[in-house]
């Protein structure tokens, strides 16, 4: 394999595991940035999506289906645990919504357990992206590029939903003075709900993705969540382009350092979360304390 082929397919291979990043790190942000929660059952969630994916793959015979179905399920959980428990919690210590994520992240890890058994199970890709594609003469799965575009296709979604849509405004307003919302007759309690299901949804649609690659299993949830808090500390807590950029620089140094120093790839993403903190307490585009 000549320098460039090579080059060019570890940096298609880093802009693939991005974007699944990409998909944990933006979901964590939105809840963190209306509600200032650490949802500690992130990852959890992920792993849900992809046992939920491998099921509805197999019920309905398509990928596709699972791809949309997954997330909206996961979603109208995570909704539905806002709803019940963690708005009784909102005039609580911060403390309290980490006990309680906690929580919800083992009896999720539990039912899982309970529902599919502990083995890890074989999500199969989509046909049309079963193959491989030539870059520069060598192989590449296919995909691996559906990967990259889906990850750009959301990640313009979800900044023009953001800027140019009502309920974008609702969530950047909430965000800044919830108090100020609320006196407008907007139902804030409403917005938080939603907000939490969406971020848990945007968490499955990225377990739905991984499962071709890595198999939905167990390990998912305490694997992801490490990455989805270093993204965030990197991009700012509350950020949405702080996200984007976080998932690509965690991407590209865990591509590039698994493929160069193993030994010492998840010490290089440590590495530059550190010196993000050292230059910028509050991350990269994070609001400075």
């Amino acid at each position: 394999m000549s320098t460039l082929a090579l080059l060019l397919t570890q940096v298609v291979n880093a802009l693939s595991q991005s974007a699944l990043l990409f998909f944990l790190g933006v979901g964590l942000t939105l809840i963190f940035g209306i509600m200032r929660i650490v949802n500690f059952a992130h990852g959890a969630l992920y792993m849900l999506g992809a046992f939920v994916g491998y099921s509805l793959a197999h019920w309905a015979g398509t990928f596709w289906l699972a791809l949309v179905l997954a997330p909206l399920i996961v979603g109208a959980v995570g909704a539905a645990f806002e709803l019940g428990i963690l708005r009784r919690l909102y005039r609580r210590d911060a403390s309290a919504f980490l006990l309680v994520t906690f929580g919800l992240a083992l009896v999720v890890t539990e039912a899982v357990r309970l529902i599919w058994g502990p083995d890890a199970l074989q999500v199969p890709a989509p046909k049309l992206f079963s193959g491989v594609v030539f870059l520069l003469g060598e192989p590449f799965p296919a995909y691996r590029l559906f990967l990259v575009a889906a990850g750009a296709v959301m990640a313009i979604a979800i900044w023009q939903a953001l800027e140019r849509t009502r309920l974008g405004l609702l969530i950047r307003a909430t965000s800044q003075n919830a108090e100020m919302v609320h006196a407008l007759g907007i139902d804030v309690n409403l917005v938080r709900s939603g907000v939490f299901g969406i971020g848990c949804g945007l968490a499955a649609l990225g377990g739905v993705l991984a499962a071709p690659l890595v198999t939905a299993s167990h390990a998912m949830a305490s694997t992801v969540i490490i990455d989805a808090f270093v993204i965030v500390i990197i991009g700012g807590m509350g950020s949405f382009a702080g996200s984007l950029i976080g998932a690509l620089l965690v991407g590209f140094v865990q591509v590039f350092g698994n493929y160069y120093l193993p030994d010492f790839a998840l010490a290089f993403m440590y590495l530059l979360m550190l010196l993000v903190l050292v230059v910028r307490p509050g991350g990269l585009l994070g609001k400075e304390a």
